[in-house]
């Protein structure tokens, strides 16, 4: 049984040993990458969006202008 297991480690060290050689060679083809996907747009809370702060100051300032349409 000890003799058995000696010969699957030596297997296994030189199957593992194999691989690093032909990976350091450039014989295997290296792992696919995924495609970029651009980040999803963080939503931006009421009181961090500038125009919106500025907007709120504009109407509290001079409440009876009706300001920019968008």
């Amino acid at each position: 049984m000890l003799r058995f297991l000696f010969v699957l480690a030596l297997f296994a060290v030189a199957i593992y040993l194999l691989v690093r050689v032909f990976q350091e060679r450039g014989v295997l083809p290296e792992r696919p990458t995924r495609p970029h996907r651009p980040a999803p747009r963080k939503a931006v809370a009421p009181d961090d969006d500038e125009d919106f702060l500025r907007d709120l100051d504009r109407k509290r300032l001079n409440p009876e202008d009706p300001g920019p349409t968008d």
